[in-house]
């Protein structure tokens, strides 16, 4: 009963998943100022923030799913490379108070849905 590797792909696909779709239906209800100002600084053309859209909804849905999974965790991998280079490089090597990795939310996003990208959805999914 405890050794069930399609259960475990679907728990962490619902936890991957579930967690940034929360970022995503923030920028929904707020909008995204925020990826537009870091696109400017660092000279790139705001319209891509709304790219933002695809790694924080369309991808984590997919994900969720099990709905072309693979293709949806690379899609967060590739939307937390991003922000860690528009937004965290600085604190890329550096510790939080508490003394864990400074970056241990981001990371996790984005090595578990690297993660995600090898393992594959399991047995409970949308076919596709």
């Amino acid at each position: 009963m405890l050794e069930n590797a399609d259960l475990g792909k679907l728990i962490v696909r619902l936890t991957l998943g579930g967690l940034i779709l929360f970022h995503g239906i923030a920028k929904l209800f707020h909008g995204v100022g925020f990826v537009e100002s870091q696109l400017a600084s660092h000279g790139l053309p705001t319209v891509l923030a709304y790219g933002v859209y695809i790694g924080e909804i369309l991808a984590p849905l997919m994900v969720i799913l099990g709905y072309h999974t693979r293709i949806g965790a690379m899609i967060i991998v590739v939307n937390m490379i991003v922000a860690f280079a528009l937004v965290h490089m600085g604190q890329l090597l550096t510790l939080s108070q508490s003394g864990g990795w400074a970056l241990e939310l981001q990371g996790f996003y984005l090595f578990i849905a690297l993660g995600v990208v090898f393992l594959g959805p399991g047995r409970y999914k949308l076919h596709s």
